[in-house]
């Protein structure tokens, strides 16, 4: 774990975007609590990690898929950053004992509920699922999971979204955080927390959206053919 490496490549990244981009974000604050708790976002683009990287104001440490780590390269660069991998084919694997540790050092702990970048059909803001195991180690660790949607951070595939004109409109929603139920059985605490992140998503998805439709368009958006774009319903 690199918290060196990590500041290191947000200061590096961050002018891409903030020359690039004019994102909308709804409720940073929440993601500014004190303590360890869960991140939760969902994902429809690779570049779901570097946007939420940007506009969270705290250090994440993420949680993702063993299969990336096969390449030595971007191993190596996912360990600098603080990124560590889940090997999924074991329920009880290092990596959930490793996420159990960092939560017990306060650390925020980004976990994707998905599973892989979905596409907009089969996405949970469409009615899709989501895996049981952030709620799993919500209830292991008793910390706070936050709901997180992302939409439109899929735009940043096309070069010209990176032109230094800030005509990339993105969207982070940071929600309220969510606690597993003490006073249920296990199983059923579980599955309640799963039901409210769920239902989570849904209330940011519709605000954020309505947020990006209502913000006045980009000067770049303005002056490109076609006019401005309304935020889709399962993002970019």
């Amino acid at each position: 774990m690199s918290d060196f490496m990590y500041d290191w490549v947000v200061r590096i990244c961050r002018p891409a975007f903030a020359l690039s981009s004019s994102p909308v974000v709804l409720h940073r604050e929440r993601a500014a609590r004190e303590g360890a708790y869960l991140l939760a976002p969902t994902h429809l683009s690779a570049y779901d990690v570097p946007c939420v990287m940007k506009e969270s104001p705290r250090r994440l440490d993420f949680v993702s898929i063993r299969e990336l780590f096969e390449k030595p390269l971007v191993a190596a660069l996912f360990k600098a950053v603080n990124v560590f991998p889940l090997d999924r084919s074991r329920p009880d694997s290092p990596t959930v004992r490793t996420i159990l540790e960092r939560l017990r050092r306060g650390r925020a702990v980004v976990m994707f509920p998905e599973g892989r970048i979905r596409s907009a059909p089969d996405s949970v803001l469409n009615g899709g699922d989501i895996k049981p195991g952030v709620a799993r180690i919500a209830h292991l660790a008793g910390v706070p999971v936050v709901p997180c949607v992302l939409l439109d951070t899929g735009l940043y595939s096309r070069p010209s979204s990176w032109l230094p004109v800030r005509g990339t409109r993105f969207g982070v929603a940071f929600g309220n955080p969510l606690r597993a139920a003490t006073d249920l059985p296990e199983d059923e605490s579980r599955e309640a927390l799963v039901a409210a992140i769920k239902r989570s998503y849904r209330e940011l998805h519709a605000e954020l959206a309505q947020a990006m439709r209502e913000v006045r368009p980009t000067l770049w958006k303005r002056l490109a053919p076609g006019g401005r774009r309304h935020a889709p319903a399962g993002g970019e």
